[in-house]
């Protein structure tokens, strides 16, 4: 059995799976502290399911790019479980992990050419994404994208392109085009971690606890609110 957690946006849920299926999946609401409900709802998940960590073969994290905060938490979580119990730790790309949700989900949008474009919120204009054919073959490497009227053009010149995740809605305006493609009712799930992990523990694709830390593919920026300040003598 394989703990899977997912904390790289504001969706914070953690899964139990298996080679073949989810045995359990508990979301945290939406807008609730990842550092207050993670462990929580990984325990309650344990407990429904009655089993303990020491039962566990891996551990799964979504390991970025996404929220800074988020995937701290998620990682620290993930490596205390793994130390604790002696087991495998397995970092997965989270847009990888997007893609396969996606794919999954929605066999009937993979039509002959098509290509899936996950989005990850980052902040104004600019999303974390890559592209992948519909087999979840990764064919443009991750980057953290400034979003204008010529993003993606060479690719749906010729291709149709699926984007989706919680980064793509303030694209739609401006990504246009026959070709461009848009799924509102998709959302991270630690359940879409299912068929990577399984693939990592097969492969023997493990983390060293010890230096793994979050991709988060852009440096922390950390700002100061100005009422942090006080005011200036006149």
């Amino acid at each position: 059995m394989i703990l899977c957690i997912e904390t790289a946006t504001s969706v914070c849920s953690a899964a139990l799976c298996d080679e073949t299926r989810v045995h359990g999946l508990i979301e945290a609401p939406q807008g609730m502290s990842h550092a207050s409900q993670l462990t929580v709802i990984i325990q309650q998940l344990m407990k429904e399911n009655r089993i303990t960590a020491t039962d566990l073969d891996a551990v799964a994290v979504s390991k970025g790019p996404g929220s800074y905060t988020g995937l701290r938490i998620g990682v620290s979580v993930a490596k205390g479980i793994a130390y604790g119990a002696g087991i495998p730790l397995i970092g997965i790309d989270t847009l990888a992990a997007m893609c396969s949700g996606y794919i999954s989900l929605y066999p009937e949008d993979l039509l002959p050419g098509t290509l899936l474009c996950p989005m990850i919120d980052a902040r104004r204009m600019e999303v974390y994404n890559a592209l992948f054919a519909a087999d979840g073959t990764q064919v443009m490497e991750t980057s953290a994208s400034i979003i204008d009227k010529d993003s993606f053009s060479e690719f749906l010149s010729e291709n149709r392109v699926i984007f989706f995740g919680n980064g793509s809605g303030k694209c739609r305006g401006i990504i246009t085009g026959p070709n461009a493609l848009f799924r509102d009712d998709f959302s991270l799930s630690a359940s879409y971690l299912l068929i990577p992990s399984v693939n990592a523990v097969r492969n023997r694709q493990f983390e060293d606890l010890a230096y793994f830390e979050p991709y988060y593919l852009k440096e922390f920026i950390a700002t100061v609110p100005k009422s942090f300040f006080p005011d200036k003598p006149e």
